[in-house]
């Protein structure tokens, strides 16, 4: 490499270095924070057994979760994508220059679609990635900051509840928090409401809120999509039991358990289960828990609801999140909602 290139990339390692800021809320060991686990100990002794779907995503689970955004039996990121990538400039001319604050970034490839808008309309580029796995955060940051000369990166290692209460005022003139990638599915009814309360806390009165819902449709389009056939979700599935195994010293065996996923169409959802395939006791030392199974006995890892787009428009209202332009794809399979935050 000639001195030049050597200069230019040193030259180019520090810009990146200058406009990135990864800031850890939660701590790189769970171990050490005295309620830590409290959640799963919750989960695993009551009838039926439920775990939190934020366990999911350590570092391979989120790697998992890109491959499935992929597969082509899962028709909700394409289909967002594009939705995106029509409508981003008209999201771009409603909110103006605008921090964006982003939900569960993972690798912020449906972002960059954003981003571009803003840069076409020669507005600055502040970005701030919330995610609880911190190599994905970083990895996906430094890609973006090399690929954005003037994007300047805020990115916080935590969960939403957390993050929301930490967001300190923009220097830009306005900010929109986006939760994108049909992820408000995994909240049941009663979570969602809260977690509506959590983004007007968060917003200040003309600030915008950005949300991607997974629209109602029939059972045999929803359910290919998480029982697609390379298995790779339920990889992701399985995966939830070694992040256990490693954070709270746990001794689960994932070849006896087994990914079911199904529609339940009384309720609009999808119901993902690790299924116990014989009789069997765990232990997570760390938590000091142990937990007998008995076969067929399930663990209910996540539910995906899929909405009803008028519904879910009167809750944002009640919430005093007002939607101001709504975009579907043309088979009305997702909806993206531009609401803004009113007195």
């Amino acid at each position: 490499m000639s001195i030049s290139k050597v200069a230019s990339s040193l030259i180019s390692k520090h810009s990146i270095e200058q406009r990135l800021q990864i800031e850890h809320l939660i701590p790189t060991n769970p171990l050490f924070v005295p309620t830590a686990g409290s959640d799963v100990s919750k989960g695993l002794t009551q009838t039926p057994k439920t775990l939190p779907a934020r366990y999911f995503y350590d570092d391979r689970g989120s790697d998992l979760f890109e491959q499935i955004c992929e597969l082509p039996e899962y028709y909700v990121t394409r289909t967002e994508t594009k939705i995106l990538q029509q409508y981003a400039g008209e999201i771009a001319r409603i909110t103006g220059p605008c921090e964006l604050v982003e939900l569960g970034s993972g690798s912020s490839t449906k972002t960059r679609i954003i981003l571009d808008a803003y840069a076409q309309l020669g507005h600055p580029l502040q970005y701030l990635p919330i995610d609880v796995s911190a190599g994905i955060l970083e990895t996906s940051a430094r890609q973006l900051l090399a690929d954005y000369p003037s994007l300047k990166v805020h990115a916080l290692v935590a969960t939403y509840e957390l993050a929301l209460t930490q967001v300190s005022p923009t220097e830009l003139p306005n900010r929109m928090i986006s939760f994108i990638g049909s992820t408000l599915g995994n909240l049941n009814p009663q979570e969602c409401d809260v977690f509506f309360a959590q983004i007007t806390n968060a917003l200040q009165v003309g600030e915008y809120f950005l949300l991607g819902i997974d629209l109602q449709k029939p059972k045999h389009i929803v359910e290919p999509a998480y029982n697609d056939a390379q298995g790779v979700t339920a990889a992701f599935n399985l995966n939830m039991l070694e992040h256990l195994n490693h954070q709270f010293e746990g001794n689960f065996d994932t070849t006896q358990f087994e990914h079911w996923a199904f529609y339940n169409e009384a309720e609009s959802q999808i119901e993902m289960h690790l299924r116990s395939l014989r009789s069997q006791s765990v232990e997570l030392r760390a938590l000091n828990l142990n937990v007998d199974f008995a076969p067929g006995e399930t663990i209910l890892t996540e539910i995906s609801r899929k909405f009803n787009l008028q519904i879910i428009q009167e809750q944002l209202t009640a919430n005093g999140l007002v939607p101001l332009q709504g975009w579907t794809d043309a088979d009305g399979w997702f909806g993206l909602l531009l609401c803004q935050l009113q007195a």
